[in-house]
């Protein structure tokens, strides 16, 4: 764990305020839901609360299947980091935080494609002149914004046509509905 040398308070409702360049940091935004854990050890670890975590295998699967149907790299994301990838190499993408412009075609909640526009960069800091095509689904479930359905290639000579728009729009669809209670 890393100190940061800052200490705060429990108010009288037994709230503490997360410093902003700890929040900034951390992307974690007003009304983003925050999961509590308990060490053994006694501490109290707060974690960024990621639906489509419980659903990971689900994700994997269909990212595989996504890959095959389309010949598109296919991954899944939640609201910071790629939890399945099909296609292209794991070590790559897995795991890695999602660039702020696939947080915001999240945030629009519309289907985004270069076939409207220039590609852009899939994981935080990357540059996006490596892809050829893409498109990307937002996951809404409950009216929330939880996650993406990227389909992409890396061969500039392939399109992004109906067939992938509608693939993208109907996984973020189920992975969506599998979420709601």
């Amino acid at each position: 764990m890393k100190a940061t040398g800052i200490v705060r308070k429990i108010d009288d409702l037994g709230r503490v305020v997360i410093p902003k360049e700890i929040r900034k940091g951390l992307r974690i935004r007003e009304g983003d839901p925050l999961e509590i854990f308990i060490e053994k050890t006694g501490e109290i670890v707060l974690k960024k609360y990621a639906p489509l975590g419980d659903m990971l295998e689900i994700a994997t699967q269909y990212a595989e299947a996504l890959a095959s149907t389309s010949d598109f790299v296919a991954c899944i994301t939640d609201m910071e980091t790629i939890i399945a990838i099909s296609g292209a190499p794991k070590s790559e993408y897995l795991a890695r935080s999602i660039s702020e412009h696939i947080i915001n075609v999240m945030e629009d909640r519309a289907i985004w494609s270069t076939s409207n526009d220039i590609p852009m960069p899939i994981i935080d800091g990357e540059n996006a002149s490596k892809y050829g095509a893409q498109i990307i689904a937002p996951i809404i479930s409950d009216a929330d914004a939880i996650g993406t359905v990227i389909l992409f290639s890396l061969d500039r000579n392939k399109k992004i046509g109906n067939i992938e728009q509608k693939l993208v729009q109907s996984a973020a669809s189920f992975l969506g509905k599998q979420m709601e209670p």
